[in-house]
């Protein structure tokens, strides 16, 4: 991949090039803008974070938004679908299901390794004529005028430069550096949780169906793998975790299934578990001059619901509906950062945002509760799961991330 700009000027900054801003890089191609992307972490690096052995659910808005893309047929290649999911309470009564049959829908969603989906979406840039990479290289200072923005970057080596844009998006993470340079501040609150991960082996087959049975120290999620394996989410509280973390196979696994219970047999063979602390973060605003927030720059969620990754594409498929829409009524490059396009590219996802958050939050808080009264609140809630008309659907709705006013590519329309 040759450098696009000599002069080093380009109509998109990217700060970012995980999932989130290489899937935004690729979107962005068919609209033939020359695009950057600045990342600190080697592209052949083993310790990228964006792209490392965890499990993520792709919803159906994710799928159709590959599907556009061009992408899907590889990721599918290498993905296990979801055709169930199953919630339940542990020690309480009741538990609730959603079918992928019942939602008129081949699968709710898919379960890719970050790795695999990674890989793929290296290869993808590779193939993109419009691309510079910037990589291994950091954003140090951003500044925004009326017509362009300014950023300085440095490499490991302490060479830096300066880059110009039309446009800069920060999709660095739950911890964005460009965010802060941008001004914006984000409201951060701890769960006083820690979430391992890893995969184990079962003794019954999960059957393409993904568990979510909820604790007193937090959820434990199973989802269906590749080779019949289990990729787990284990939710458990901050002081107990480096006990946890530093149990050896057998007694993790004993540990792990006295949570879950028995329903899919005996758990064995553990691979390397992984942990990260969990917090609910939420940026106060989502733009700046010429500059905007997607993905967990602008929201990080608990894995409770899964919906962290799909709720960053979403915004990825906004940002490029609105970046098209300007480019078709004005014809002018010069305009996909002026303060129309951020306007309505804030209104468009406020909204969203707030609704998963909300939800995701409600949930852990719900059943972390021992208060008795909301203890029967969530055995009644179980029921009625099931039991009121209409319920689950719009539950499944908002899991496969159909809910609300979707942009073009998350219905798997090509911008092109």
């Amino acid at each position: 991949m040759g450098s696009v700009r000599s002069d080093n000027n380009y109509d998109v900054i990217i700060a970012g090039g995980g999932m989130v801003g290489s899937s935004l890089a690729l979107a962005l191609e068919p609209l033939g803008l020359s695009v950057a992307i600045v990342e600190p972490v080697a592209r052949t690096s083993m310790s990228q974070p964006s792209f490392d052995d965890r499990s993520t659910a792709l919803s159906r808005s994710t799928q159709r938004m590959f599907e556009a893309m061009g992408l899907w047929h590889e990721i599918v290649a290498a993905a296990t679908p979801i055709s169930s999911i199953h919630v339940s309470d542990k020690g309480r009564f009741g538990f609730s299901h959603i079918d992928a049959e019942e939602q008129g829908v081949e699968a709710l969603g898919y379960v890719v390794i970050n790795r695999v989906l990674g890989g793929v979406l290296q290869a993808a840039l590779e193939n993109v004529a419009t691309l510079d990479f910037f990589c291994p290289a950091r954003i140090v200072a951003a500044s925004c005028g009326s017509e362009t923005v300014m950023v300085t970057t440095a490499d490991d080596h302490g060479k830096s430069g300066n880059l110009t844009c039309k446009l800069l998006v920060a999709a660095d993470g739950a911890n964005s550096s460009v965010r802060e340079m941008l001004g914006i501040t984000a409201k951060q609150v701890a769960y006083g949780q820690r979430a391992i991960i890893g995969n184990v082996l079962t003794e019954k087959p999960l059957n393409n169906c993904a568990y979510e049975r909820f604790t007193a120290d937090g959820p434990l999620a199973l989802l269906p793998v590749v080779d019949e394996r289990a990729g787990f989410v284990w939710t458990v509280s901050e002081q107990d975790a480096d006990r946890v973390l530093g149990l050896d196979d057998q007694a993790f696994l004993a540990e792990m299934q006295q949570s879950f219970g028995y329903r899919l047999g005996s758990f064995s063979k553990v691979g390397k578990r992984a942990s990260y602390p969990l917090a609910l973060s939420k940026a106060l605003r989502l733009t700046a001059q010429r500059a905007v927030l997607v993905g967990n720059a602008a929201h990080g969620l608990h894995p409770v619901a899964a919906q962290g990754f799909n709720l960053g594409l979403r915004d990825v498929a906004a940002l490029c509906d609105c970046i098209a829409d300007t480019l078709h009524e004005s014809g002018s490059i010069a305009d996909i950062g002026n303060a129309e396009l951020l306007a309505r590219y804030a209104q468009w996802r406020s909204s969203d945002q707030k609704k998963l958050v909300g939800f995701t939050d409600g949930i852990v808080r719900l059943f972390s509760s021992s208060r008795a009264p909301v203890r029967l609140l969530r055995d009644v809630g179980m029921l009625g799961f099931d039991l009121v008309p209409g319920v689950r659907s719009l539950f499944a709705k908002h899991t496969m991330g159909l809910a609300g006013h979707l942009p073009r590519l998350s219905r798997g329309v090509p911008l092109s």
